[in-house]
């Protein structure tokens, strides 16, 4: 990894996962991937996560055929932005499937110039935990990798801490994204990070607990002495939208000096971000909606065309439309409504 990525990575990266962008038959809309990729960099983001869950899985499905176009886009919109501005920006993809097809994926995004896989184990719950660290450590010897606590209710699966133990003994683990949306299994993972004895960072993937996982410390106490790990940055869906305001209050968060008072503001705000989140992302209906949900709002804002996903089945949940309208409405301070509409003013809107 390039030092200044690891660098990057270690200080606390802001990176949105990226949505596909699709027209009305269901195909690829290159050029409307290339406007929202230059929405998320114009945002101020520090990195993108490409062909992960908000990319929808299916772009790997042979007769879809998208995952190295869409990889090959991101990657393409992030160098240039990089020869442009001088700033470094974070090139992730996601990684899944068992060892061999996980392997595959990580060589392609290497040789296309990613400088992390996002790993995952959604859909694997057949293999031991033995078996999935493993397949950890043959992606770590193709390209770094961002360890993945899954959530159950959208494939993944409870780990033991002894498994994150073993993950971050793992030479090319450079950091781990805690996406289980459960408290006990959050501290698991920065408890095992805490004792490795490594630089790994510890990035929030819980979008129901954004700017909690953000202010909070975990201390652990080793003997006389006292070991503590913070989550430093985020990976996260629900960054996929209003990208610029969420930017402005991750560089706020960012400016706390660790130990000080929190402003009692900041857990107002933590509760609102929720529940803005629970509409996106359908969580009235098991996250059924939560892909559709993220491009309901960019296509209210004129960065989507419409909220068509590769899967006909995929959409709305009855109801999810109007607690959209809700959150918009008690909350107004979230969106960035205006940034959007003078980035499109500069880009030109979809015809």
């Amino acid at each position: 990894m390039r030092k200044e990525t690891k660098e990057l990575i270690l200080k606390g990266a802001f990176i949105p996962a990226m949505p596909l962008v699709l027209d009305e038959n269901r195909s690829f809309d290159e050029a409307g991937q290339r406007r929202l990729i230059r929405y998320y960099l114009e945002c101020g983001v520090d990195g993108i996560a490409a062909a992960v869950h908000t990319t929808q899985f299916e772009i790997r499905d042979p007769k879809v055929n998208l995952f190295e176009t869409v990889l090959r886009v991101a990657m393409d919109e992030i160098s240039r932005y990089r020869e442009r501005t001088g700033k470094n920006i974070l090139a992730i993809a996601g990684v899944c499937g068992p060892a061999p097809q996980a392997v595959k994926e990580a060589e392609l995004i290497c040789e296309l110039g990613y400088d992390a896989a996002l790993l995952s184990p959604g859909r694997l719950n057949d293999l031991s935990e033995e078996e999935l660290v493993e397949r950890t450590r043959l992606v770590a010897e193709k390209i770094d990798v961002i360890g993945f606590y899954l959530q159950t209710a959208v494939g993944g699966r409870v780990f033991s801490y002894d498994y994150w133990k073993k993950i971050c003994a793992i030479e090319g683990v450079a950091a781990v994204k805690c996406a289980a949306f459960n408290r006990y299994l959050t501290i698991d993972v920065a408890r095992a990070i805490a004792f490795s004895n490594r630089d790994i960072a510890l990035y929030t993937g819980n979008d129901d607990n954004i700017i909690t996982d953000l202010l909070t410390e975990y201390r652990f106490a080793d003997g006389e002495n006292v070991r503590s790990v913070r989550m430093v940055g985020g990976l996260l869906g629900h960054w996929a939208v209003w990208t610029h305001t969420a930017v402005e209050i991750f560089r706020k968060l960012k400016s706390q000096i660790p130990g000080s008072a929190i402003d009692p503001k900041w857990l107002t705000l933590a509760a609102q971000i929720t529940d803005a989140n629970s509409a996106f992302f359908d969580t009235a209906n098991g996250f059924k909606g939560c892909i559709a949900g993220i491009h309901e709002v960019l296509c209210r804002q004129g960065l989507m065309p419409g909220i068509w996903c590769l899967n006909p089945k995929e959409g709305l949940s009855r109801g999810q439309r109007e607690e959209i309208d809700r959150v918009y409405a008690q909350y107004p301070h979230l969106n960035d409504d205006a940034f959007a509409a003078e980035f499109i003013k500069k880009e030109g809107s979809f015809s």
